[in-house]
């Protein structure tokens, strides 16, 4: 006697079927790395029973105290960021302590886009997150959860 084999179909999340939440995350002391890589995991739904690789199921993430980031070794005097402007000989450094007295939020942003896919879906999932220098944030009405990172 053969038994009936059962076909399981592969769940494929549909947009009416997502629910997104709010999160805040204090980045107080946090090292960047560790950070970043689970704001990603958040912001593409990974934590989420209905993830599917293709499809935005992920959340919205505020990061707040950016400035109040911290880096491992001495790659507070040694790292640097890269940007071209288009035209010959356009290439331009910025050091970490000047993008951190500047534009602290760029830092968060930077390392979080490079941890997302590198395509249209990744540029929907950035469009997700806010970062926030300081305590203060816009997002109050959408009533943010807190989220502890480790």
């Amino acid at each position: 006697m053969i038994m009936e084999e059962k076909k399981l179909k592969t769940y494929s999340a549909k947009p009416e079927d997502i629910k997104r939440d709010w999160y805040v995350v204090d980045a107080t002391d946090m090292a960047l790395g560790r950070l970043a890589s689970q704001v990603a995991q958040i912001l593409r739904g990974k934590h989420k029973p209905i993830y599917t690789p293709h499809i935005d199921t992920g959340d919205f993430v505020i990061v707040i105290n950016a400035e109040k980031i911290r880096l491992s070794g001495k790659k507070t005097d040694t790292k640097q960021y890269f940007h071209h402007t288009g035209f010959p000989g356009g290439t331009r450094f910025h050091g970490y302590k000047d993008t951190l007295a500047k534009h602290p939020e760029r830092i968060v942003e930077h390392a979080v886009k490079g941890m997302l896919p590198h395509n249209k879906l990744g540029r929907v999932l950035f469009k997700k997150l806010k970062v926030y220098a300081g305590t203060d944030h816009p997002h109050q009405a959408q009533v943010p959860k807190p989220l502890e990172l480790k």
